[in-house]
């Protein structure tokens, strides 16, 4: 779980698909639908770099 307290700027290199608004963030970025992110979260694991090669984005 994200510490709250912390000011830092989030680690986009990991997606968490726990966090509303990170997954909101990774939406917009990735131009998906959350169902399409979740099924390439599952398929590669959270890692950004994988999940953008996955999607082809």
């Amino acid at each position: 779980m994200d510490n709250l307290t912390k000011r830092d700027q989030p680690d986009r290199s990991k997606i968490n698909m726990s966090e509303d608004f990170e997954v909101k963030y990774w939406l917009k970025a990735l131009g998906v639908s959350k169902d399409e992110l979740q099924r390439a979260v599952e398929k590669v694991g959270n890692s950004a770099a994988a999940v953008r090669k996955q999607l082809g984005v």
